[in-house]
């Protein structure tokens, strides 16, 4: 690429092999062209991908240190081929101590709904943005403090790059629901969280947060059964997709659903140590894990 990258070059897909050296890194393309090789690669992707078929694109935000559009690299994982819903609970970051009991998100069919007490997270996102993103820029931690840093306005550090490198993801992934119906209530939950008022004296934390009430793991439960499905329960992101696999797997098929449960292995980075799975908050969620088959 030139030194000079279009608006409309943020939203081109390249697809390639990962070369990784000697010299500098770049996507190969199928008739040997060089993407990306002006750029800088995170060492991320060189870790895990050398060699790998990956796709490419650029990211709208800039990398601080060539005031660049960064690039961001992912596995090409095929489409499922139906609609689908995957529930994401993501184990606990172990500097962080709010996230002791994990994280959950959703992807209702290529769209990641991120709910959190942090206002600039409730974002949507793009399946490879919530997984794969690079840990530079604005998406790394601090180099001094080695989290997040927000010190800085021109120079925020949120420390949320792809979750896959910070933790593992287990998936619990639905087939056969109403896929519109569902995104519209999740939209419009977002849209709500997004606009609701500053509180004065937390300006970065969404106001209505509550960690029993309205957590990351209550919004998602309760938008699921807005949209019809019914029997699932959970206040926490472990327990939470236990319950709601036990409830597909008793329920579902009465209903034209189907399930399958795996699990994202956490590709390790030097940003982010390892993660660790949290405790159940219900004995009772031990059992039904244990008893719950894939069904896909």
């Amino acid at each position: 690429m030139g030194e000079f990258i279009l608006t409309s070059d943020v939203n081109k897909m390249y697809h390639g092999i990962l070369n990784a050296g000697p010299g500098h890194p770049f996507l190969e393309g199928k008739k040997g062209e060089r993407h990306f090789q002006s750029d800088i690669i995170w060492n991320g992707y060189t870790d895990h991908f050398a060699g790998f078929e990956l796709s490419g694109r650029y990211l709208a935000e800039k990398d601080y240190e060539t005031g660049r559009p960064m690039v961001i690299l992912w596995p090409r994982d095929p489409f499922p081929g139906d609609d689908y819903i995957d529930i994401y609970y993501n184990e606990r970051l172990v500097q962080y101590p709010i996230s002791f009991l994990g994280h959950n998100a959703v992807n209702v069919n290529g769209e990641v709904f991120n709910f959190s007490v942090t206002m600039n997270e409730n974002e949507v996102l793009t399946p490879e943005e919530y997984l794969y993103r690079p840990a530079l820029g604005e998406f790394s931690p601090d180099p001094v403090k080695g989290g997040q840093n927000l010190d800085n306005p021109e120079c925020p550090y949120y420390d949320k790059f792809g979750r896959r490198f910070m933790r593992s993801v287990h998936v619990l992934r639905i087939l056969g629901l109403d896929i519109k119906r569902f995104s519209a209530i999740f939209h419009e939950e977002m849209e709500a969280i997004q606009n609701t008022p500053v509180h004065p004296d937390r300006p970065g934390k969404y106001r209505d947060f509550h960690f029993l009430k309205r957590n990351c793991t209550t919004i998602i439960r309760d938008c699921l059964r807005k949209g019809g499905l019914e029997g699932i329960h959970g206040v926490f992101p472990r327990d939470f997709l236990a319950n709601t696999a036990a409830a597909i797997e008793k329920h579902g098929p009465g209903q034209g659903l189907s399930m399958k449960l795996y699990k994202l292995e956490q590709l390790k980075v030097s940003e982010a140590p390892h993660s660790v799975i949290t405790p159940y908050m219900n004995p009772l969620n031990i059992l039904r894990e244990r008893n719950v088959k894939n069904l896909v």
